[in-house]
């Protein structure tokens, strides 16, 4: 007997012939478009961009099926009189408007919620300010070599909420979910991992305890058979547990834990009442850095429910590094090139110099998220050898530098550099033979590219014109 999911079939009932809002358009949003459609509901759109800044693919779907637009600084003047509102992650819920909506008795919600509610199978997932790509598609990778059908998605992988008619009770979801798509959330994952918490995006929210509160969604709504996974080395995710629904798992690489997961030295250990059982050495992944070996051990951890452990290890040596994240490019006059692209705080730097022995010729700077560089300073005065700047925060880290080098009585030569192209070509002026260049920007990509990915593609784009010159 085929699998019927009851919940998905009572919100198409639901949705049919009501008024629904979608607040942000891109690609990735015309499979709910789609889906809207096909389910007869009254969709209106929203996006503050205006109509040139909208694929045309987009506004040609929006046009084939009808449906009602808003576009521009001042949309969401006009959100009112709806049932339901899908919120994108970046229009977050304490925008007056969706309260005022809210209050008035729209249900406002996002497709990622929606898709956790009406969920037939177990969820896993993964939030952290660094770290949760790598760790989330880690755990991907070790379900699917077990062999269960696993679905990729939230921040990373193809929005899933269309997906929901072919996920049967078997499957295995897994979600990467920043904070904004967390804030507000009434649901949590089966299994949660935080891997940690430090500062990060104070642009956009309101302050550092906004940010943390949207990161505790993720086990908030747990019951007791839920799992949490949480960094022992963190301040914040460490006092998570007391909050704890369900049960707790640490890992961490300072302390010798009695329970749970550590990093000890480059070895990866599973503890269980102080007995320490061998898992993994680094000497037999891809993946560089300490923080890498802290990724593996709470991937280990989130999927020990599902997947014996030494299954698991199979799947992370062959683990590859994810796009962006100390990618290696190439070797030019025995200089290694990383693209680290994806490391847009300062605590992922940090963990990006740590994972070189080598001397390092550093590429940072980029959009300013009202970050503090200081503690990235001495890191910077101890490994790197060369320091190039970019972009709106170069005089920030340019100054917590400074002050450093005059604390420490030492030297480094820092240049300011107006484009990517001149970083480049200045780095491998400076790179001698055995250097590493990495480019690791602490900062976010807003200001001169679409995204941390393009920024990246970029990178190496220039390294690589420069083998065939």
């Amino acid at each position: 007997m085929s699998f019927e999911n009851q919940k998905l079939q009572e919100f198409n009932a639901y949705i049919k012939f009501r008024k629904v809002a979608i607040i942000g358009l891109g690609v990735s949003n015309l499979p709910l478009l789609k889906y809207m459609y096909e389910n007869k509901a009254r969709v209106t759109v929203f996006d503050e961009k205006n109509i040139e800044s909208i694929p045309k693919e987009i506004m040609d779907a929006i046009t084939a099926y009808g449906f009602e637009f808003h576009l521009g600084k001042n949309c969401l003047k006009n959100l009112k009189g709806f049932d339901i509102i899908f919120r994108s992650p970046s229009c977050l819920p304490t925008r007056f408007e969706l309260q005022q909506e809210e209050e008035r008795g729209a249900i406002v919600t996002t497709e990622i919620e929606m898709l956790m509610k009406m969920c037939p199978c177990k969820i896993i997932g993964v939030t952290g300010s660094d770290g949760k790509t790598t760790t989330t598609s880690l755990i991907y990778s070790i379900l699917q070599k077990a062999g269960y059908n696993t679905f990729l998605g939230g921040n990373i992988g193809n929005p899933l909420f269309t997906k929901l008619p072919e996920i049967k009770p078997e499957d295995i979801v897994v979600l990467e979910l920043s904070s904004f798509q967390l804030m507000g959330m009434e649901v949590s994952p089966d299994v949660a991992v935080i891997t940690n918490i430090t500062p990060n995006h104070l642009n956009i929210h309101k302050d550092y305890e906004e940010y943390i509160e949207a990161k505790k969604t993720i086990f908030r709504y747990q019951n007791e058979n839920g799992i949490l996974i949480l960094n022992y080395d963190n301040d914040i995710t460490r006092e998570c547990a007391k909050e704890a629904n369900g049960k707790v798992i640490f890992f961490s690489s300072k302390e010798k834990l009695d329970n749970g997961f550590i990093v000890d030295g480059k070895v990866i250990k599973e503890c269980e009442d102080r007995v320490r059982k061998h898992i993994l050495t680094n000497e037999e992944i891809i993946l560089r850095g300490i923080h890498n070996l802290e990724n593996i051990a709470t991937a280990i951890a989130a999927t020990k429910t599902f997947v014996s452990i030494d299954d698991a290890v199979e799947a992370i040596k062959e683990f590859k590094p994810v796009e962006h994240r100390i990618e290696f490019i190439t070797e030019i006059n025995q200089v290694k090139w990383y693209n680290d692209s994806a490391s847009s705080s300062p605590t992922r730097t940090l963990s990006g110099l740590n994972a070189f022995d080598e001397d390092i010729i550093l590429i940072a700077g980029g959009y300013d998220k009202n970050l503090d560089y200081e503690p990235l300073a001495k890191t910077i005065v101890k490994k790197v050898k060369g320091l190039i700047l970019i972009g709106q925060t170069s005089g920030k880290i340019f100054d917590c530098v400074k002050k450093e080098l005059e604390h420490q009585n030492k030297d480094l030569p820092i240049y300011m550099c107006d484009s990517l192209e001149h970083t480049v070509s200045l780095a491998y002026k400076l790179a001698k033979p055995g250097n590493v260049v990495l480019f690791s920007p602490a900062s976010a990509s807003f200001d001169m590219f679409k995204n941390f990915a393009d920024r990246g593609n970029q990178f190496k784009n220039l390294v690589n014109k420069m083998i065939t010159h």
